[in-house]
């Protein structure tokens, strides 16, 4: 990289972010996940898609048109409400709340933020003691210590752990593996009592997906099933179809023209990003990535929450 022409520069400007977001990762509130400065390459397919996609500063533009739109849409509201019985007084009131809301809503991803960096603290210092039993041969890889209890790890170091550590860990991925092959119902209550139920939606076209409807608009647009974020490469306009979306996910955001996850509400990741990003978006589609294809060319429905599949260009 260093001896490439601008590969200073880019490094200088990658060591920086990875500085502030190196310990984010898809699926990271799983301490065993590798993070994003561990195996850096894992953002090559969205670094790619976004210079690909988008034109140099494109994303500023964006954020100064979103935030034109937003200020409009404001002065509506607030004219609306002035021409209510009391008027000027809620518009005063409305207006305080939007401008507490719009400048701090942001905070509420402060908390999330910070426990990422203590579990990447926790995941540095659990995988410095794991060093020590590899190069001893106690373990076969660094990563097989996330297949130990804290207590067994402790034991382990202090030499009181008496069964066979390679067994006990070649027992526990083999659990491992039948519980990915599992699918877990949608509700369960305390008692174990599983609800099923199928979605209905008067307002959408016949043999459409239904979901939620989390951000409001209609795109269309070819098909991308993203299942994980190795595999984010988007063109720009491509409709994203994801199982769910967390902060890892957020640069393949730049490309998407709509979104559609098997998993979500209202106020998870990717519902509240899209609503941020301006693009239509539909969650809690059953089976979607499995449904949707790449290449297919699909209209999302955000306000309604339905995903119609126009025609098949596979």
């Amino acid at each position: 990289m260093m001896g490439m022409e601008g590969g200073d520069v880019f490094k200088a400007k990658l060591d920086q972010f990875m500085e502030r977001f190196g310990m984010r990762a898809p699926g990271e509130i799983d301490i065993t996940r590798v993070r994003w400065k561990e195996a850096p390459t894992m953002l090559v397919p969205s670094i790619l898609s976004h210079i690909r996609s988008n034109a140099p500063n494109e994303h500023r533009e964006k954020f100064k048109q979103g935030e034109q739109e937003a200020n409009e849409a404001i002065q509506v509201l607030l004219a609306r409400v002035k021409a209510t019985r009391g008027g000027l007084r809620k518009a005063k009131k409305l207006s305080r709340l939007i401008t507490l809301y719009r400048n701090t809503v942001g905070i509420r991803e402060l908390p999330k933020y910070i426990i990422i960096r203590y579990f990447d603290i926790y995941r540095e210092a659990i995988l410095e003691e794991a060093n020590i039993l590899f190069e001893k041969g106690i373990i076969e890889n660094k990563e097989d210590v996330f297949y130990l209890t804290l207590d067994e790890l402790v034991a382990l170091l202090e030499k009181r752990f008496t069964d066979d550590v390679k067994e006990l860990i070649h027992s526990r991925k083999g659990l491992e593996m039948q519980y990915r092959k599992l699918t877990p119902p949608r509700v369960m209550t305390s008692d174990g009592e599983i609800f099923t139920a199928e979605r209905s939606n008067e307002q959408a076209p016949p043999v459409a997906l239904i979901g939620i409807p989390v951000s409001a608009g209609i795109a269309e647009g070819y098909v991308k099933v993203v299942r994980r974020l190795e595999e984010g490469s988007l063109n720009k306009g491509d409709i994203l179809v994801a199982p769910y979306t967390d902060p890892g996910w957020t640069p393949l955001f730049h490309s998407a023209k709509a979104l559609v996850t098997e998993i979500g509400g209202m106020m998870t990741h990717g519902s509240v990003v899209a609503r941020e990003y301006g693009i239509p978006a539909v969650v809690g589609v059953e089976n979607a990535t499995k449904i949707l294809k790449d290449g297919q060319y699909v209209r999302v429905d955000g306000t309604k929450g339905y995903v119609q599949i126009l025609d098949e260009k596979n």
